[in-house]
């Protein structure tokens, strides 16, 4: 069992470290190494990662090493383990010993087979339908002792209010991402529907359903084939007469 303990971080300091950080993974990849850094006792190496769950999948977000992310994506090899039970459903996984585990099959003899033997699964309290959990792999036999997981609870616990933030912010640049592009997309189809206009001698409306049914019967997504007629006038006469 370990003897150390998990200096704990007020909440201001995981928030400080959000400031300076790039965006949410930068954040994640310097809280798993942190932590990593300080479970590691004599000598003995801890790797650590988040799992995030999205729609239809799940992805390794941040790792502590290389090592830590390959130890994750064995786990969504097989679609199941530890850590993704924790995350899924909200609440702690611990594994002692690898080797003497009968859930997840397949799964479990991988991680042995790849010098795994104990694991730990703490989920994070997200918000919205988030799922995330903080993921904790040893090569060592009963790692950590009940005392030790409820002081690594507390950290994650304190880091979630910081990822909250952090959530809700790439959220937000996700949703101005989709905004600009969209606004992007809908003056290139203007511009397409200008062009026919021009050359076809048509109104905006007859113009759009020649660009829509161009789109359709050629199966290109409409803001394709609109870039394709914008970018062909830079380069001389576009061809912009189709078939409706």
């Amino acid at each position: 069992m370990t003897e150390n303990r998990l200096e704990q971080h007020p909440a201001s300091q995981w928030h400080d470290l959000l400031l300076d950080s790039q965006d949410i993974t930068a954040f994640l990849n310097d809280l798993t190494m942190i932590i990593a850094d300080r479970l590691a006792t004599d000598g003995d190496e801890v790797w650590c990662a988040v799992t995030l769950l999205r729609e239809r999948k799940s992805s390794s977000v941040a790792s502590s090493s290389d090592r830590a992310a390959a130890l994750d994506e064995i786990q969504f090899g097989f679609g199941d383990g530890p850590c993704l039970t924790a995350a899924r459903e909200h609440r702690i996984v611990h594994v002692p010993d690898m080797r003497l585990e009968n859930r997840w099959p397949g799964y479990k003899d991988a991680a042995a087979a790849n010098g795994i033997i104990s694991v730990l699964g703490v989920p994070f309290e997200l918000e919205d339908g988030a799922r995330a959990g903080l993921n904790v792999y040893s090569d060592q036999p009963d790692k950590y002792d009940d005392a030790a997981i409820e002081e690594i609870h507390r950290e994650v616990l304190t880091a979630s209010k910081a990822l909250r933030l952090a959530v809700r912010l790439a959220r937000y640049q996700d949703r101005q991402a989709d905004m600009d592009a969209a606004m992007r997309s809908r003056t290139t189809i203007d511009l397409a529907v200008g062009i026919i206009m021009g050359q076809n001698k048509c109104s905006q409306d007859e113009a759009f359903n020649v660009l829509k049914n161009a789109s359709s019967s050629r199966n290109i997504k409409l803001r394709d084939l609109a870039a394709t007629i914008v970018t062909g006038i830079g380069k001389g006469p576009a061809k912009t007469h189709f078939d409706a």
